[in-house]
């Protein structure tokens, strides 16, 4: 079964590297044989590589030891339901499910290609399956998941409790899945810039990848946080640890060019803004897979210390300068259709919805790299903690949920001041008074005000846009409310079902304000039956349970809340 997964790994590459040269060859030389040749060498590099992926699973379901992967990541008194976390526990299998998500994806944005860009295709498959053949090369030359030990052990090492937890499961692929997803719009750009189509034809395929890419990267940050929580520290979700600002980077990127290319869609504009969003998304993307292997500096997300870090290293800057070379090329044709009419305007909002997002990024990679930085220009490493990002990215976040309030309050093209002020009357009302109430109530925390009633700002204009288009729609159709509601979410997915996304930002930054400034800390040490008292709350420290499991031993502490001499929770 290994020698079955090794060869198909190379023959995946070698379908790979064809592809994407006769992608590039057909299409310059005409040849529309050698074209058609070439994507289907695609999807049979696909198929081939999910033959070589499952036989990874299969010998970790066999525990074949005599594999150094397998040895290293399992061991026999591991549970079946392991296998999925153990097969990408480490560099060698995580870069081989990368590949293999890159090909199922390739493959499938190629087949379902919109007939309008039919012409720039080959260019985006050779752009796909260069970085395909990429990842296979490093995964085939530097890490095998395939290499035999010289002997077979009686068991293995066994996988890292820190993965034995349900979120594992999903958590990994999802942010795997999600950063090498974003090479498909980028790879539908850059083909576009390739073929010199620098109108709008990408945009319908470019921005569905750029949201399935966004929403990946999405599910993977929650459930990490969600993991960090569980696992690394009671109340804590997110510590701005290098490898996950890594995931959240191309995920601020993303965000901007999902909204920025709903600009170009409607108003023609934003062509070059849109180009650069992309490529600059799809090089943080890079960025993060570098800093997941190898990269120089520590988290307790990475796969530790490897020799890949240099190779991703050069193939991040590759893959940002070789296409922003071409968007300087292109950069005479790729003017707007469009010109921006009034800063008062729709168009504006989201220009400066951008600069916002890209503005957090670069805060949250300056303060990843300045330790590397501190080191390479010899002083002492500087680390940055979270007050650095609280204090610098907390006012950014609370700037961008008021303008994720105000943006689709405003018109397209230009906004009187009397418009305005009808559209801002009422969140601007039900944001006053809730502060005001909560002043009352004894919440006197500037941040955590604003904090407060932003949100209710947000959620008031969120509302209100739902009941103006259900009754809208109820008048025009006579549907009952809830169907008409349902209707107008359906007829109008990138506005009406978007706030549904706007409101669950609303939830998370509403969740961040209140356990930013209103959490309680304390260090104390504690018997079984005794307690501590904060505030209105008694912790009392049931005592701790002795779990011995064949491979480990498992310590499960119990811990009661009490409020009023009455029992709320149990930890």
């Amino acid at each position: 079964m290994a020698d079955l997964g090794a060869i198909t790994l190379w023959i995946a590459l070698a379908l790979s590297s064809y592809s994407a040269l006769g992608s590039f060859v057909g299409q310059t030389r005409g040849s529309v044989e050698l074209v058609i040749s070439s994507r289907r060498a695609a999807y049979l590099a696909m198929l081939v590589l999910f033959v070589s992926t499952l036989s990874l699973v299969t010998l970790f379901i066999n525990r074949d030891f005599e594999v150094a992967y397998v040895a290293h990541h399992s061991d026999l008194a591991m549970p079946d339901r392991f296998t999925w976390v153990a097969f990408y526990a480490g560099n060698e299998g995580s870069l081989l499910f990368i590949g293999f998500a890159l090909a199922a994806m390739a493959s499938l944005a190629i087949w379902r290609a919109p007939s309008n860009i039919l012409d720039t295709l080959p260019y985006t498959t050779g752009v796909l399956m260069l970085v395909l053949a990429f990842f296979l090369a490093v995964t085939g030359f530097m890490a095998d998941p395939f290499e035999k030990l010289p002997f077979v052990p009686r068991d293995g090492d066994g996988i890292n409790p820190l993965l034995t937890h349900f979120g594992m499961f999903i958590h990994p692929p999802m942010l795997m899945a999600g950063l090498i997803c974003s090479t498909v719009p980028f790879a539908f750009a850059l083909g576009s810039l390739l073929a010199g189509k620098t109108g709008d034809e990408w945009v319908d395929a470019g921005r569905m990848w750029g949201i399935i890419a966004w929403a990946l990267l999405a599910c993977g940050l929650l459930l990490g946080s969600w993991w960090a929580y569980t696992i690394l520290g009671w109340g804590g979700f997110w510590f701005w640890d290098p490898v996950e600002n890594a995931a959240l980077m191309p995920w601020l990127g993303l965000t901007a060019f999902i909204h920025s290319i709903m600009v170009q869609k409607r108003r023609g504009m934003f062509r070059m803004w849109n180009i650069v969003l992309i490529n600059v998304s799809f090089g943080l993307a890079l960025y993060g897979m570098f800093m997941n292997r190898g990269g120089p500096v520590p988290s307790v997300h990475s796969f530790g210390a490897s020799n890949l870090g240099w190779v991703f290293l050069l193939f991040l800057a590759v893959g940002v300068l070789i296409p922003f070379a071409v968007f300087f090329w292109r950069f005479p044709i790729l003017k707007s259709a469009q010109t921006l009419d009034s800063m008062l305007s729709r168009e504006a909002a989201f220009l400066v919805n951008n600069l916002l997002l890209l503005g957090i990024a670069f805060v949250t990679l300056w303060g990843s790299v300045y330790p590397l930085i501190s080191r390479l220009t010899g002083e002492d490493e500087i680390t940055i903690a979270r007050p650095f990002y609280d204090q610098v990215n907390g006012p950014l976040f609370l700037a961008l949920l008021l303008l994720m309030g105000i943006g689709p309050l405003l018109p397209w093209r230009r906004a009187t001041g009397a418009s305005l002020k009808r559209a801002l009357l009422a969140p601007g009302t039900v944001a006053l008074v809730t502060s005001a109430a909560l002043f009352v109530l004894g919440v006197h925390k500037p941040y955590a005000l604003i904090g407060f009633a932003l949100g209710a700002f947000v959620t008031t204009g969120i509302f209100i846009e739902w009941g103006r288009g259900t009754l809208s729609r109820h008048r025009s159709t006579g549907d009952i409310y809830p169907i008409a509601f349902l209707r107008l979410l359906g007829a109008n997915r990138p506005r009406y079902g978007g706030y549904i996304v706007h409101l669950a930002v609303v939830m998370v930054a509403l969740g961040v304000v209140g356990t930013s400034f209103f959490n309680e800390q304390m260090d104390v040490v504690l018997g079984p039956g005794e307690s501590v008292r904060i505030k209105d709350y008694e912790i009392r420290y049931v005592g701790t349970i002795e779990d011995p499991k064949s491979n480990r031993t498992e310590f499960r502490s119990t811990v009661e809340v009490y409020r009023n001499g009455r029992l709320s929770y149990t930890l």
